[in-house]
């Protein structure tokens, strides 16, 4: 399929990610679930959770990106797949395989939010789009920053947050972006809330001519 030519797809991202899936996405043609829904639907899944599946699947499923900076790159390609019941009782399904052995599955959990899940579910972004978003900011970070510095553990609250204002478009929930004058910050919680593991928080502070920035059309 041609990542291209799927406005229904790109029409849901900013300009800017719009043209990093359109530039560094490929897609595969994606499995149809349309035929395992009342299936689902009669071992006791709610229509509303099968009717998101079927949606995000039909949007995104085959999808190929980069990796991301966080959780070993993020899911291989987006592909929804078994659904479970959370420690709190919400249902999740599965968007796509890990890259590497890492201890949790990539999940949509309740209204949408895409996060992980050990046995306990932490949404990372409020949409899938939310994590595509932050992927496309990612991949330009590296490209275009003078500087890249890594803050792990105690040393994230090292960080001067007072003069930046959050990026809302990755929808962020544990993980978040800001911007400044000259500096954009990642911020990744979900290990921390995943596992009570306050040393796995990571940080990324990129510094330096930032103008690429502005020209993204962020709201």
């Amino acid at each position: 399929m041609d990542v291209r030519s799927d406005d229904a797809m790109l029409g849901r991202l900013t300009p800017s990610a719009s043209g990093f899936v359109y530039s560094h996405g490929v897609r595969t043609e994606p499995r149809l679930l349309d035929q395992y829904r009342e299936d689902w639907i009669g071992h006791g899944i709610p229509v509303e959770v099968v009717d998101r599946a079927v949606a995000i699947q039909r949007l995104w499923g085959g999808l190929v990106l980069p990796p991301g900076p966080f959780y070993d790159g993020g899911p291989r390609y987006f592909d929804v797949g078994g659904f479970e019941r959370s420690e709190s009782g919400e249902w999740l399904f599965e968007v796509g395989p890990s890259r590497t052995a890492v201890p949790y599955g990539f999940m949509i959990g309740p209204e949408g939010a895409f996060g992980i899940d050990t046995g306990r579910w932490v949404p990372l972004h409020g949409t899938i789009e939310g994590w595509i978003e932050s992927l496309s900011l990612a991949h330009d970070a590296f490209v275009y920053a003078e500087r890249v510095t890594r803050y792990t553990g105690t040393r994230v609250e090292t960080i001067d947050f007072t003069e930046l204002e959050p990026i809302e478009v990755v929808a962020g929930i544990t993980d978040r972006w800001w911007r400044g004058d000259g500096v954009l910050v990642a911020c990744c919680s979900g290990e921390v809330e995943a596992f009570d593991a306050p040393q796995s928080r990571v940080a990324l502070r990129f510094t330096g001519d930032l103008n690429w920035l502005a020209n993204r059309g962020l709201p």
